[in-house]
């Protein structure tokens, strides 16, 4: 085991775990929305939707945040070539969780349907009444889903990897409970 004494400050970790838990919700709420057409639907859609948001704008704020306070640098015994697919992955999982709620409001908005976040409180649309679109973003947004998803899985086996078989302190400068960054 390779002691790496950095962590990300708690704010950090916070934020992370708990997105990582409303993405999850969504991924499945959003999987179980599109499989099916059950009673429970309307619900599902009403928690979907301002989910959706409120992960848009914990990602604004994770992305100021890590603007202020860096993530700790990797351990030297991290080869290049999985410093560029962590660096690239992370990119890919901002811009996926920046994407999707965008796409769908976009959806939304196109097709005419509100977006309500709490009741008397709706969102106002950011694009055109547009059936053509609608469709479009329907399908991107499902592609969306599917690559968060896989990319989501690849994230949590490369943090498994590093918790459990190197032993590194990857996994623990994120899941650690401890206040502070060291």
């Amino acid at each position: 085991m390779i002691a790496h004494p950095l962590r990300f400050p708690l704010f950090s970790r916070l934020l992370h775990w708990l997105m990582a838990v409303m993405i999850l919700v969504m991924l499945f709420v959003g999987v179980i929305m599109a499989a099916t057409e059950q009673p429970d639907y309307g619900t599902l859609v009403a928690l979907h939707r301002p989910l959706g948001i409120a992960i848009l704008v914990l990602v604004v704020i994770r992305l100021i945040n890590r603007l202020i306070s860096p993530p700790p640098p990797l351990p030297a015994s991290v080869p290049p070539a999985q410093r560029l697919a962590a660096k690239a992955s992370h990119i890919v999982l901002y811009a996926l969780m920046l994407a999707m709620p965008l796409v769908g409001w976009g959806m939304l908005s196109a097709a005419r349907y509100p977006i309500v976040l709490v009741a008397g409180l709706e969102l106002p649309p950011i694009l055109p009444h547009d059936p053509v679109l609608y469709a479009t973003l329907r399908s991107a947004h499902t592609v969306l889903g599917f690559t968060l998803y896989a990319v989501f899985l690849l994230h949590m086996a490369a943090a498994l990897l590093h918790g459990l078989v190197k032993r590194d302190g990857v996994f623990e400068s994120m899941a650690s409970l401890k206040p502070g960054r060291e």
